[in-house]
């Protein structure tokens, strides 16, 4: 018999993200409107909520099982969402905003969760870890995945799959990676256990896969026209799967059986039932079943609603393909018959465009909607591992890569700007720019409620554009931050202006530039609360117990943190001065932390100099000091290594370097003691290529405010070299990025400025003017920036020897 709906399931008021069905009678929800909620059968057709679980305020992502227990005769819903927490509910009462018990340890969006046989759970996470507990305590961390954790399975006690957006499938045993599957072209969405064969997976590049445990493709399932967002396995042996589509499709042998279209954007989730019903959850917030059971179909006249539902709904060109009208043939073509479930046509009927879809239950064709011209419709774009509304490119400069900036409907215009200048290390004077750029490109389309959180898996609310540019694909990914979300922490999101504004006109004179540059910008109590998580974690294993802070540190880092909070409000008193005892703690502590722990330390550090004077106080402390940042940062390792840097070395590198540049302030005595000179011979041992664009854009910040703090100090020749050595280092090898090269030239104009001044022009080497001269001819020929031109120029008019 075919699939019919049998029940439609009425309470959610947003997105429903996940379902499932452990019983005949039995159905669990998670919505993005901040509930679970269980559902108890009243009637074949019909369910009815039994409890209503709330433990906060954020989106709820995965939902799963646990089977009762002497303490709990109905079991247990197990949650998890953006609160980061794994909330476990007794199902015993109606409304419940308590968990029994909360499992905590990821740092990011929970979004998956599966219970295993013998009641152990997995979740998977943003975070891209997942983590396995057991008796509600954690068993296991599963960290390999190079992006988010998407989709989770417990086979066992010790034998787990785990799915990744980096495409990625792996098999675990305990903690230990043993096989790795590769196949899918995108962000693997969704994984189910196949009795007797392997398991299914799918994808957001619209296939179902089916594997042999030992790693072997058996098949793929082709058929879905967008992302694959979940599949599940009927008691029967069929699969089901759901996805972007609007679609669920029943897959047998290898070949689809039924497509089931849904009046909804997307189809979130699937999951199957002891009696081979089938439950789906979309965007619509509506959780849906679907019988091959007449006894169970719901009535004449709530089938033919959802059929009048489905056919009501419009669809964008873009879902069916380009259309011209004058090309489409008319009804007359609906009299032949389809090739294969699921086969689409498009027809005319007047003006108005059709879409029809074959449907081999009634042997009939069933329209599905009407199709509108909408270019850039709502299927999502990923970016680094999540989901978006828009990618548009923005081309910065020309012949360099355009940069990519996400966006999500629901967010305001001026956060989604000030997010993309930060990560990109642009002047905020393009602000202005970048919030006409996203107004101008989703014209149309209706802004929801600002949030402080915006969802970067889908945006807080979906639609349809009535027009606008199409979104781009999705680039590789670049640098990550540790943390994502406009409400988290990061180590990564400090911003420095860039020296003179970028509106300023070319022939406006800019050198000699003075004005610092800082990387000031943070969340003090995110950071605090992130390297306390990480004190607590080395604290309660045996192994790191003896790296946790001491109870004096701990103390001395609190004090930091409550005058890095009273600095920053502009409003509370200073009571608490930072001295030598303070920095002596924090050297401490990033001498016996591992590198991954330790970019919330480099982090706090950046702060420090940048709202203290003159600490360490001498120069042999100073030294002192930075040595350990070196150490800290782990650059022995990576001036000697050929390859990428890995992901914490990226991070404390970055953070390191901008340490520095905060470190040169007015009044910094620069020629007190060699500890300048020790900070340029470990810069200028840099393997350039391996650098990220931020931390280029830190490293020519440094140049830049020792350049400046030399205009105003005295002169020191051998510290000028080795930071000329650096800029033209760098003024050769960059080839991309116009803020690196602009940085970079300005410092070296204020260079050439401060030797003319003091009467020392002619203490250039014959080399060093050679040099001067050829990367002045570079940078000029390579960057069409007026605002480098315009220094370039200025370079060549100050007298030194040098011919065009």
């Amino acid at each position: 018999m075919p699939y019919k709906l049998s029940a439609t399931l009425l309470n959610h008021s947003a997105d429903v993200r996940g379902v499932v069905s452990p019983t005949n009678n039995l159905v669990l929800s998670a919505s993005r409107d901040s509930t679970a909620i269980s559902w108890s059968r009243n009637s074949p057709s019909s369910f009815s909520p039994t409890s209503i679980l709330r433990s906060g305020s954020r989106f709820v992502n995965a939902v799963g099982y646990l089977p009762p227990t002497a303490d709990a005769p109905k079991g247990y819903a197990v949650i998890g969402g953006q609160d980061m927490v794994v909330n476990i509910f007794v199902l015993d009462s109606f409304n419940k905003e308590d968990p029994e018990y909360s499992l905590v340890g990821h740092t990011d969006n929970v979004c998956a969760i599966h219970v295993g046989p013998s009641g152990i759970i997995i979740s998977g996470s943003w975070d891209k870890t997942a983590k396995v507990w057991k008796d509600f305590i954690l068993q296991y961390d599963l960290k390999a995945h190079q992006q988010s954790v998407w989709a989770v399975l417990a086979l066992g006690d010790s034998e787990f799959l785990t799915a990744s957006a980096d495409k990625t499938i792996k098999f675990w045993m305990k903690n230990k990676v043993m096989r790795t599957y590769e196949g899918h072209r995108d962000a693997v969405r969704g994984l189910t256990l196949v009795p007797d064969l392997g398991f299914a997976s799918c994808s957001n590049d619209s296939e179902v896969r089916v594997w042999a445990m030992e790693g072997d493709l058996v098949y793929s399932l082709s058929g879905h026209t967008s992302f694959v967002y979940s599949v599940s396995v009927l008691p029967n042996g069929d699969l089901v799967s759901a996805g972007e589509d609007r679609s669920v499709r029943v897959w047998r042998d290898g070949e689809c059986a039924q497509v089931i279209i849904h009046p909804a954007i997307s189809v979130w989730s699937v999951s199957a039932m002891p009696n081979n019903d089938i439950v789906s959850g979309c965007s619509d917030g509506v959780i849906r079943v679907f019988s091959n059971s007449e006894d169970r179909w719901a009535s004449e006249v709530d089938q033919k609603a959802f059929d009048n539902e489905v056919s009501s709904q419009t669809l964008s060109s873009q879902q069916v393909g380009d259309v011209k009208k004058t090309d489409l043939p008319g009804q007359e073509v609906l009299a032949t018959p389809g090739k294969k479930p699921g086969e689409v046509k498009m027809i005319r009927v007047g003006d108005t465009v059709e879409a029809h879809q074959w449907d081999t239950v009634t042997s009939s064709w069933q329209k599905i909607g009407e199709v509108v011209d909408a270019v850039g419709s709502g299927r999502k774009q990923l970016y680094n591992g999540k989901e978006y509304d828009y990618v548009f490119d923005v081309d910065v400069q020309e012949g360099v890569p355009p940069l990519k900036l996400p966006y999500n409907i629901s967010e305001n215009p001026f956060a989604a700007a000030q997010r993309f200048l930060q990560q990109n290390d642009l002047s905020m004077n393009y602000i202005d720019e970048i919030v006409r750029f996203i107004e101008k490109n989703t014209a149309g389309v209706k802004l929801g409620e600002d949030s402080s959180y915006v969802d970067p898996f889908t945006g807080a609310s979906r639609y349809q554009p009535s027009a606008g540019h199409p979104p781009s694909s999705a680039p590789a990914s670049t640098f990550v931050d540790p943390f994502t979300g406009a409400s988290r922490y990061s180590g990564n999101t400090s911003h420095a202006e860039s020296p003179p504004s970028v509106s300023q006109a070319p022939q406006t004179k800019i050198l000699p530039f003075t004005t610092l540059v800082t990387f000031k910008q943070t969340n003090i109590a995110a950071m605090q609360a992130k390297m306390h998580q990480f004190d607590d974690t080395l604290r309660n294993e045996t192994s790191t117990a003896a790296c946790a802070l001491y109870p004096e540190e701990r103390v001395l880092v609190d004090e930091i943190f409550t005058f890095l909070s009273q600095i920053t409000s502009n409003t509370a008193p200073i009571s608490i001065t930072l001295g030598a005892s303070h920095i002596q703690a924090i050297m401490s502590i990033l001498d016996r932390w591992p590198v991954a722990q330790r970019f919330p330390v480099m982090d706090l550090t950046r702060l420090v100099v940048a709202y203290s004077e003159n600490i360490p106080a001498t120069p042999e402390n100073r030294e002192k000091f930075f040595d350990c940042l070196f150490k800290a940062s782990d650059w022995s390792s990576v001036i000697s290594q050929g390859s990428c840097l890995l992901k914490p070395q990226e991070t404390n590198v970055l953070l390191f370097l901008r340490i520095i540049a905060n470190y040169f302030q007015d009044g910094t005595p620069v020629n007190d003691g060699r500890w300048v000179q020790q900070i340029f011979e470990g810069l200028n041992q840099v393997p350039y290529h391996l650098l990220s664009k931020p931390q280029r854009v830190a490293l020519a910040s440094i140049l830049f405010n020792y350049s400046c703090v030399r205009m105003k100090t005295s002169a020191n020749i051998a510290q000028r070299n080795l930071s000329l050595c650096l800029i033209f280092k760098m003024l050769r090898l960059e080839k991309e990025d116009a803020e690196v090269v602009y940085r970079a030239a300005v410092a070296l104009g204020n260079v050439l400025c401060e030797a003319r001044d003091r009467g020392t022009m002619l203490n250039l080497t014959s080399a060093q003017q050679t040099e001067l001269k050829e990367v002045l001819d570079m940078i000029r020929s390579g960057f069409s920036d007026d605002r480098i031109n315009g220094v370039v120029q200025e370079m060549r008019s100050l007298g030194y020897p040098m011919t065009d």
